[in-house]
């Protein structure tokens, strides 16, 4: 059998790039982030780093030039990273190229059997809590989680001081690793976001979430953070709405210094796919308002010259 000659330098690439978007596709799937460098054909550097994250180590990837494209989940870090806030000693020179809208809270879930309405009790009462959080190192819960429960004088370890229990498992809140032992009576208290499918859950098993003081919430927005409501119209089964901090959004950004062309390409490339990648709605991705600030996807970071030019010739800004 005769093969067409030459074989196009570029058709190993796209093979493990295929590949790699086989295996990292679905919810299941064990390999959930992936780390992408391009050059041109021959030696020498790699000329870009792409880095499909989910956590703040992402900023400090993209500030260290380790990646020049990279993800976060949720907005709320990015912003802090622009402002030179919480973590983030000094202002870095991140730039927005899109934000895939997905709406979400932090939620403080306890059983109502604690009697704990808000968290300035655990606090008072030393409260030995035995709270689920998410166990996946450097997750933006944390980040959360530790800043808000600074800002009411106390901290995780502080709960174990206390007699109580702190558990970092795997997966969403509303897993059975988590959820079963709530109902289970093993824990009695989950921090988390991913809330929409997990407060009906939390519901049903007597919990209640608990609302954030104003003076937090102001804090927290001087910090980068934003403040949000789970809203009782969205969720009957809750008995009022609940003040607490957004965790909306997946924001892909960049370096301010990194090329014009190039994340003009990068936004071209993405609305090219933009019927491939999955999304959590049915159809291809919304990118008329993947390029601004939505209530699903919060974008305080100014766009890259590169992505407002992409998205404006293309048409989805207006």
């Amino acid at each position: 059998m005769e093969y067409e000659s030459p074989v196009p330098a570029s058709t190993r690439s796209l093979l493990m790039l295929q590949a790699a978007s086989v295996l990292v596709a679905g919810r299941e799937s064990p390999y959930q982030q992936a780390r992408i460098q391009i050059r041109p054909q021959g030696p020498g550097d790699w000329e870009y780093t792409l880095f499909g994250s989910d956590t703040p180590d992402a900023i400090w990837a993209v500030a260290r030039g380790e990646a020049d494209v990279a993800s976060i989940n949720p907005s709320g870090p990015l912003t802090m990273a622009y402002r030179g806030k919480g973590p983030f000693k000094e202002p870095i020179p991140v730039r927005a190229i899109t934000v895939i809208p997905s709406l979400d809270w932090l939620g403080f879930a306890v059983n109502e059997s604690t009697g704990l309405t808000s968290l300035a009790d655990v606090k008072s009462q030393k409260y030995p809590l035995r709270v689920s959080i998410r166990g996946q190192e450097g997750h933006s819960t944390k980040l959360y989680i530790d800043t808000v429960l600074a800002a009411y004088g106390f901290s995780l370890e502080d709960i174990v001081s206390w007699g109580g229990m702190v558990s970092n498992d795997a997966g969403m809140p509303y897993a059975t690793n988590r959820a079963g032992r709530v109902a289970s009576g093993e824990l009695d208290a989950v921090f988390d976001e991913a809330l929409t499918r997990f407060i009906p859950i939390a519901t049903d098993m007597k919990m209640r979430f608990l609302p954030l003081d104003e003076p937090v919430l102001q804090h927290m927005e001087d910090l980068g953070f934003r403040r949000s409501t789970i809203r009782r119209e969205m969720f009957p089964m809750l008995q009022s709405d609940i003040p607490t901090l957004d965790f909306s959004g997946w924001p892909v950004f960049t370096r301010a210094d990194v090329s014009e062309d190039f994340i003009y390409e990068f936004c071209k490339a993405l609305d090219a796919k933009k019927d491939q990648v999955p999304y959590q709605e049915p159809g291809p991705l919304p990118l008329h308002t993947m390029w601004k600030d939505t209530e699903a996807g919060p974008l305080d970071v100014p766009l890259h010259p590169g992505a407002e030019r992409y998205w404006r010739e293309a048409g989805y800004m207006r």
